[in-house]
């Protein structure tokens, strides 16, 4: 029986071969399934909404003007994607969470040390629980923009989307053992400063996002009217990920992990909806590539 991966590349490959005998609707439908995957990605890697739609849109309009390359002989659609976004993502210019964090960790949570510990009344932590929700993810999102810019979209990649690491190994351009290597020296990098820092994973640590919470409005780092992270979705990064089911040895360590994974997975699809207007509108473009077709 065909895996859920399998099949989805099966009907990549059927939208592809229509896409380049013209078809504009089919590359509408292709664009549609995947710019999710892409966007959420970004938005991780980048943690800037305008930056991420920016690099979403342009790896969207890498992937059509480079779909007549693609050889499915060679690897999976998915995986020839991914290794554009990763390309793309690595050359593209800082975002501004990306150059606050210049000396990583040690920056990282000299800040949030610095923010003002202020106690919530249990009635506040019931009326403050969408605040205190994206105070959490904030931060963590926060830890990501410590690692290098590899170390980031291996953990993205390899832990949170839970891509199998031959295909890790494929985008790298490294052996399965490689990859394998990378993702554990990550995890352990950002656990060890989790499990120093965070109270979340370590009881012993004094940092609650709920104390947090309103030093974090106060700074700016979350605005309570237009909510970054847990707002607009209606699935977790977990309901997406590419592995059916997780089974790990270490506990302790899925822990971190799980934390990561219920993080929101954001609806796109106006997002998308305009990527592909644009696309339309440029005749030049629609010509060059033979995009004529209506249906």
């Amino acid at each position: 029986m065909a895996t859920k991966e399998e099949i989805s590349n099966i009907e990549d490959l059927e939208l592809i071969e229509k896409v380049n005998n013209g078809d504009r609707t089919a590359l509408s439908q292709l664009i549609d399934k995947h710019y999710a995957y892409i966007y959420n990605i970004s938005l991780k890697f980048f943690n800037n909404e305008q930056d991420a739609e920016d690099a979403a849109q342009e790896v969207t309009i890498k992937l059509v003007t480079s779909i007549s390359s693609f050889k499915p002989e060679k690897a999976r659609f998915k995986t020839w994607l991914y290794r554009i976004v990763f390309n793309h993502f690595l050359k593209a210019k800082k975002s501004g969470p990306e150059k606050v964090v210049v000396n990583g960790f040690d920056t990282f949570f000299g800040i949030i040390d610095g923010v003002e510990d202020r106690a919530l009344t249990p009635q506040e932590e019931q009326d403050y629980d969408a605040l205190i929700e994206e105070v959490r993810i904030t931060c963590m999102a926060g830890m990501l923009m410590c690692l290098d810019r590899e170390q980031r979209m291996v953990y993205i990649l390899g832990e949170l989307f839970e891509i199998d690491h031959q295909t890790g190994a494929e985008i790298f351009d490294v052996t399965p053992a490689n990859f394998r290597k990378k993702l554990s020296r990550v995890r352990k990098d950002l656990y060890n400063w989790m499990n120093r820092k965070c109270g979340l994973v370590n009881k012993d640590n004094p940092c609650r996002c709920p104390k947090k919470t309103k030093g974090f409005v106060d700074r700016g780092f979350v605005n309570p009217d237009k909510l970054k992270w847990n707002s607009d979705f209606r699935k977790r990064i977990v309901d997406l990920s590419e592995a059916e089911s997780q089974n790990m040895q270490n506990e302790y360590e899925k822990m971190y992990t799980d934390l990561y994974k219920a993080h929101p997975f954001k609806e796109t699809k106006g997002k998308s909806d305009a990527v592909i207007s644009t696309i339309w509108r440029n005749k030049n473009f629609t010509e060059t590539f033979g995009l004529n077709k209506e249906d």
